[in-house]
């Protein structure tokens, strides 16, 4: 369980850092600088967790089921912003409304990166004992004050093409769903499992399907032969 939050919470400062390639430097820097003041003040709380507490809260299925709400929401946030990205792209013109959509999006960060920063400085404060608290936190946010800048620009020259970053964000973000569900489940299932299969159920669900299949089809062609008869 531990490594699986481990690899989401890279997951989570990676999404963060290539999501500021879409913004201008001096937003850059000011998203810098918010998590660099988050890191620095956050230095009394995180001296009073601990290992056993933090094993308490991926332990604790009713934490884990609420995070779970939280994780699902930025997660379909930014595969929203993914998704209208690249419909401005590829449409030609496009409604006011969903170019303002898009500039929303675009400015919403993403708030995991702050249990991740906070997660990283519990961390720090563990592996230099008999250090000054606030010292270490100020470090370490003087730390990430430059890492914010410096990953968003090297990701920009390893991808410098806009579409590929795209695709890159929406898949990170995908695997970040799939990891979530695992930590955040801890092996513990809101419904109970059955082995018997509710044919009449599984019937209506398969007909509904084909008959949305059947009516998308039907759509699909009236559409391409009014096409055709316009262009005629």
């Amino acid at each position: 369980m531990e490594s699986v939050v481990l690899v989401m919470m890279v997951v989570v400062c990676f999404n963060y850092l290539l999501k500021q390639t879409w913004r201008k430097a001096y937003f850059v820097a000011v998203s810098a600088a918010v998590c660099a003041l988050f890191v620095g003040l956050a230095w009394p709380w995180a001296i009073e967790q601990s290992k056993n507490r933090i094993a308490g809260w991926l332990a604790d299925t009713t934490l884990m089921l609420d995070l779970a709400v939280v994780l699902t929401l930025e997660v379909a946030l930014q595969i929203t912003f993914c998704i209208v990205a690249a419909h401005i792209h590829s449409a030609g013109r496009v409604k006011p409304s969903v170019v303002r959509i898009y500039r929303l999006l675009r400015w919403f960060p993403g708030l995991l990166v702050f249990p991740v920063l906070f997660s990283l400085l519990v961390a720090a404060i563990f592996a230099l004992p008999g250090v000054s608290f606030p010292l270490t936190a100020w470090s370490l946010a003087a730390v990430v004050a430059l890492a914010v800048p410096a990953g968003a620009w090297l990701l920009k020259r390893l991808l410098p093409e806009r579409e590929i970053r795209l695709e890159v964000l929406f898949l990170s973000n995908a695997l970040i769903a799939v990891l979530g569900v695992i930590a955040t489940v801890n092996g513990h299932t809101a419904v109970a499992g059955v082995t018997s299969v509710d044919w009449p159920a599984l019937g209506g669900v398969t007909s509904f399907v084909a008959a949305g299949l059947l009516l998308g089809v039907a759509v699909f062609r009236i559409k391409q032969k009014r096409m055709n008869k316009k262009q005629k």
